[in-house]
């Protein structure tokens, strides 16, 4: 505990922010409206966080290395685009039209990341091209038909709709994420213990243990009060862990946030750094196509509207909002989570108090605002006490 007030007092304040806020949010929400915490409106909730959040978590590995994407919306709607003209007008397998989905998007960050590396355009001008020329393939690829229904029976419809864990599945998959949490927590403690370094105490794991226990199955229970735990949310939760796997235990992670706190220091390193450009545009793209294959799945269509809207620009919220750093270097995957559970949970809430989605727009705006503001300040506090 005392090393958590050192980290708080050092700038370094984590998910508290917007945990904090979230709480608030969703007191906010329910005190207006009861039906905002039913487990009924929660569920709905998870279902609509699948797509966005899967966006959100291409943005994280992408301002991690202090650059941006604002194409996600529209290589999300290129990828529904082409599932949809390969699955049901050109007859292809399932399977075959999801890789065809996943190799558009792919190749979409390939070529930003060719354009940045090889010619040094930013970031923010690729992508702004990316955004329209990306959106004008969209449109050719669907062609007169602008609207493609897919089949309800089709897998990935009902992947997207109708599939829920039963009862007993989702509680072993609580006990399996805690006991992997524990031992993780464990194996760090001894790793730490052995370098002379100050480490988590036996008290302290299980206090952590035993809160996400809590958490987890208390949020299980209630979300199985009504339709249960959706198998795309399940999805979505995997991705999140993954990434954050792969960020904190691989060099690949590390060379991230690396070449995201000072390309230079990264590059004399020894890091490749040309590498890692090109491999986080390109996962960013894909995993942006994974989210645009959900969205379609859970609409069971896919038209000249998808990916447009605010789907770009709620994705890049999240990410902000979740805690990833504007400036480079610093957040986790967890980010995405957290960030597309406080925007949904805006639209939820103002959607049941039948606001005007204008006031959606502006309570999203202010969020993020206040979001940046913290991750100023908490940079300048960093930075004042030698550890930015």
């Amino acid at each position: 505990m005392q090393a958590l007030g050192a980290r708080i007092r050092g700038g370094d304040l984590g998910a508290l922010p917007v945990i904090s806020g979230l709480i608030v949010i969703w007191g906010v929400f329910q005190a207006l409206n009861p039906v905002f915490l039913s487990s009924t409106n929660l569920v709905n909730l998870t279902m609509q966080c699948a797509s966005i959040g899967t966006i959100a978590l291409g943005i994280v590995l992408v301002l991690l290395l202090g650059e941006i994407d604002l194409s996600v919306g529209s290589v999300s709607g290129l990828a529904g685009a082409v599932l949809a003209v390969t699955f049901v007008q050109a007859g292809w397998p399932l399977v075959f039209a999801l890789l065809a989905a996943l190799a558009a998007g792919a190749a979409v960050g390939a070529l930003y990341g060719l354009l940045f590396t090889r010619f040094g355009l930013p970031s923010f001008v690729i992508t702004l091209a990316g955004l329209l020329g990306v959106l004008g393939a969209q449109l050719w690829v669907l062609g007169e038909t602008g609207s493609i229904n897919l089949p309800f029976d089709s897998w990935i419809v009902q992947f997207a709709q109708q599939m829920f864990l039963p009862t007993w599945l989702s509680y072993l998959l609580v006990a399996l994420t805690v006991a992997a949490y524990a031992l993780s927590l464990r194996r760090r403690a001894r790793r730490r213990a052995a370098a002379d370094l100050v480490s988590q105490s036996g008290v302290e794991i299980s206090i952590r243990t035993g809160l996400l226990l809590v958490v987890l199955s208390g949020a299980t229970w209630y979300l199985n009060l009504s339709r249960g735990v959706g198998v795309m949310f399940v999805f979505f939760l995997a991705l999140v862990v993954a990434t954050h796997l792969v960020l904190s235990r691989t060099r690949w992670g590390r060379a991230v946030y690396a070449v995201g706190g000072s390309v230079e220091a990264a590059r004399r390193a020894g890091i490749r750094v040309e590498r890692i450009y090109l491999s986080v545009f390109t996962l960013c793209t894909t995993l942006a196509a994974v989210g645009g294959i959900l969205a379609a799945a859970r609409l069971a269509a896919a038209n000249q509207s998808s990916g447009t809207g605010d789907i770009n620009l709620n994705a890049i919220a999240a990410a902000v909002i979740g805690g990833v750093s504007l400036f480079g270097g610093r957040g986790t995957a967890f980010a995405a989570l957290l960030g597309v559970i406080v925007i949904q949970s805006i639209s939820s809430g103002l959607t049941l108090l039948n606001l005007d989605s204008s006031v959606r727009f502006v309570v999203t705006g202010v969020v993020l605002v206040l979001a940046v503001i913290v991750d100023s300040l908490s940079r300048r506090t960093r930075a004042a006490v030698g550890r930015a």
